[in-house]
């Protein structure tokens, strides 16, 4: 893989908070690891510190260059959504020790470029991750939503670098008629 970047795909929640980290350089994605931050049922504060930690090691020991992390959606229990928001907020500042880019997606848009429809369910997601990585086992479902964030976000730079080619051309083609009209 020619410019490989290391991606962590982040599934928070405030028990289990899933994590996934791929390489990929927009055309091949390549399994690296991942897995799940159980914080049990200790106090609130507790829990966040030790999703905190346990992400910042996680950086530590695999150095991604990117972060991908799903966003928060409106639950019917204000106060379920509100500890979710603060989980994911551990998470991510879990995440500053190291020189990464953080990216955000709606869940929606990763299932769309993981299966191919927005309202896929967790099965789908799992059997297309572990298609896309070539897995054998069987991965959780916060696992599987962890990579799927980072194979979202793979393919976000593949479709990037994709769109940046394309203003190249057309800017150096505009560039090549203004010379051939003006000399």
């Amino acid at each position: 893989m020619s410019e490989a970047k290391r991606i962590l795909g982040i599934d928070p929640g405030s028990r289990v908070t899933g994590y996934g980290i791929i390489d990929s350089d927009g055309a091949q994605t390549r399994y690296i690891a991942s897995g799940c931050i159980r914080v049990g049922s200790g106090s609130f504060a507790g829990r966040l510190n030790d999703i905190y930690s346990r992400v910042g090691e996680l950086v530590a020991e695999f150095e991604p260059r990117e972060v991908a992390v799903e966003q928060v959606f409106m639950h019917h229990n204000a106060d379920s959504a509100l500890k979710l928001g603060q989980a994911r907020a551990a998470a991510i500042c879990g995440t500053f020790s190291a020189d990464t880019e953080l990216y955000e997606y709606a869940a929606r848009e990763i299932k769309q470029a993981v299966v191919g429809k927005g309202g896929a369910d967790k099965r789908q997601v799992q059997h297309m991750v572990k298609a896309i990585l070539s897995l054998r086992e069987m991965l959780s479902s916060d696992e599987s939503d962890a990579l799927a964030a980072a194979i979202c976000h793979a393919h976000s730079y593949r479709v990037g670098n994709a769109l940046q080619t394309v203003a190249k051309r057309r800017a150096g083609a505009g560039r090549r008629r203004w010379r051939r009209v003006a000399g």
